[in-house]
């Protein structure tokens, strides 16, 4: 059986970034909601499941200094620094299973998009929500982007849990307080559409 490494090791090992659905040449949404928490440019902030995402080089173009990066893959990792070339100086990357991450620092601001909904066993789920809560300062930021109800019920093959406003809150909410939610469809390079549910949390 491949485990979810070898999974995302092949993807990424046989994949160009315009041939995995995922794909977004600048990520918008992302990018909004930073803009909307006014994060200083010394916050600690981490992409989960950041891959070879383009999260990573609007971080660095916007001049934020405490640049995390996390992917299962290896092969997403280098595929980034390669096209961030002498800039991926400038970022953490960290090789790891988002379930086995100890966080070196406390984290402002905590991205994800599309990697949560991976999570489908329930003592999973809250193991992420534990490492999330335990790793992000009080008054930091979450925002989480998954697939929503509207939205597919795989990705690269894998089941994901599709989320609603409501149950996604429903996880964080001994610690967290909900700010804002937004669903938006994203095109794929493929043109088919999917739609995400985007929250974003501040820890209390």
């Amino acid at each position: 059986m491949t485990t979810q490494k070898q999974h995302w090791e092949n993807v990424f090992a046989t994949k160009q970034e315009t041939e995995v659905s995922w794909f977004q040449e600048y990520p918008k949404t992302s990018v909004e909601f930073l803009e909307l928490f006014n994060i200083p440019l010394t916050a600690n902030i981490i992409d989960v499941g950041g891959g070879d995402s383009h999260f990573v080089d609007a971080l660095i173009s916007k001049g934020f200094s405490n640049i995390y990066v996390l992917d299962i893959s290896a092969n997403a990792i280098e595929k980034a620094k390669l096209r961030l070339g002498e800039k991926a100086k400038n970022v953490h990357w960290i090789v790891s299973d988002i379930l086995d991450f100890v966080p070196p620092v406390t984290f402002d601001f905590w991205h994800d998009r599309a990697a949560f909904h991976f999570q489908t066993n329930p003592k999973n789920i809250d193991k992420y929500v534990s490492i999330a809560t335990n790793a992000i300062a009080k008054n930091g930021y979450l925002i989480l982007g998954t697939f929503s109800e509207n939205g597919p019920k795989k990705c690269s093959g894998l089941d994901i849990i599709q989320y609603t406003e409501t149950s996604m809150s429903a996880k964080f909410e001994i610690d967290f307080k909900r700010i804002k939610c937004i669903t938006e469809n994203h095109t794929t390079p493929f043109n088919t559409i999917q739609n995400f549910l985007f929250c974003s949390f501040e820890k209390i």
